[in-house]
């Protein structure tokens, strides 16, 4: 199912609409006619009649900001994530579903996001005694990531609770964007700490939970499901410069973005790396860059961080190197790009 007018988009650039799905009942219940506001942004309501129908990253991101626009809804990707749990992941949540713990679950759902979902990575990170589910955003030219990211991770809460059970609490929710003009929406349904104009959209809470057993694991079921997705896997493959811009998003934010690290974690040599990359015709640079523009341009347009915070954030020396690069990708300033963003968006609404 591909949008009017435009060519079938290549399986790299593709997601599941399955996490999506309740974006025409969200419609519906903020009085819009979701036919009429899909038609709009150039969709047939039919494309959410199957959660196995695939569309572009970018597509999706332009149909959420579209209906935002349409509805007037500043906290329409929540209402859209809220309603999506481990039945939205398909083949893949059922892996996590029966998985022996909380933790393997959660490092499959990682490990396999892919498949579900092209234009953003998952990470499990470990600090102390607490653990943090990140969802992050690296498709170039992706719009509404407020909204995606919203949603991204009411999935994620759903999917912590679902495995987790009722007892399960958040120790705090973080949001890549500043803080909306009404936050009752977010702290009805979280009921946790929140945190905006945060660096990256994730879920914060105690590791021990890690350590909690499921009582639907089924070893034999597993290695059916492990089977089939490693055949999915195989079928749609992937070239290098698209496993290392995954990866990248995560390193960056980490800090752990030179290329010997990124090689180590594909097993290779940096310089191996760098003779593969540029075989397909890029290099590593030229992806740390393009990951770092991205992120930077997120950060931008939808949180309040100061400019030597993104700086810090990227692992720059200081805000003037920064800015320096921000002027050679894009010809202005972050304070400049900010400024015009920020005027487009008014004149769009």
């Amino acid at each position: 199912m591909t949008r009017r007018g435009t060519a079938p988009p290549h399986p790299a650039t593709e997601l599941r609409i399955g996490a999506t799905m309740a974006l025409p009942a969200a419609l519906r219940s903020l009085g819009a006619n979701p036919a009429e506001v899909l038609a709009g942004a150039g969709f047939d309501l039919s494309l959410f009649d199957d959660p196995e129908n695939r569309i572009s990253y970018a597509a999706r991101s332009r149909l959420l900001a579209h209906c935002v626009d349409s509805t007037g809804c500043q906290h329409l990707g929540l209402l859209v994530g809220q309603q999506a749990d481990l039945h939205s992941l398909g083949l893949m949540g059922l892996l996590v579903k029966y998985s022996p713990d909380v933790g393997m679950a959660l490092r499959s759902l990682v490990r396999f996001l892919h498949l579900h979902v092209r234009g953003a990575v998952a990470h499990l990170e470990l600090d102390g005694d607490l653990a943090m589910l990140r969802y992050d955003i690296y498709q170039s030219g992706t719009v509404a990531t407020d909204q995606i990211g919203d949603g991204a991770v009411a999935a994620m809460f759903n999917i912590l609770r679902t495995l987790c059970g009722p007892d399960w609490k958040p120790t705090e929710v973080r949001f890549a964007h500043r803080e909306p003009e009404d936050v009752r929406p977010f702290r009805g349904f979280f009921g946790a700490p929140l945190l905006f104009d945060s660096a990256l959209n994730a879920v914060v809470f105690p590791a021990d939970w890690l350590n909690h057993p499921l009582p639907g694991a089924d070893p034999e079921l597993r290695r059916s499901l492990q089977a089939q997705i490693d055949a999915l896997e195989a079928e749609y493959g992937d070239d290098l410069p698209g496993q290392v811009r995954r990866v990248l998003r995560t390193a960056l934010l980490m800090d752990q973005a030179r290329s010997d690290q990124v090689a180590k974690l594909f097993s290779i040599h940096s310089r191996t790396l760098s003779r593969r990359l540029n075989a397909c015709g890029t290099s590593f640079q030229e992806l740390l860059d393009e990951g770092r523009f991205e992120i930077a341009r997120q950060l931008l347009a939808d949180t309040r961080m100061e400019v030597h915070q993104i700086a810090e954030t990227l692992d720059y020396a200081d805000a003037s190197a920064f800015t320096r690069a921000f002027r050679r990708w894009s010809g202005s300033t972050p304070g400049q790009w900010r400024k015009n963003h920020k005027a487009a968006r008014l004149r769009g609404k």
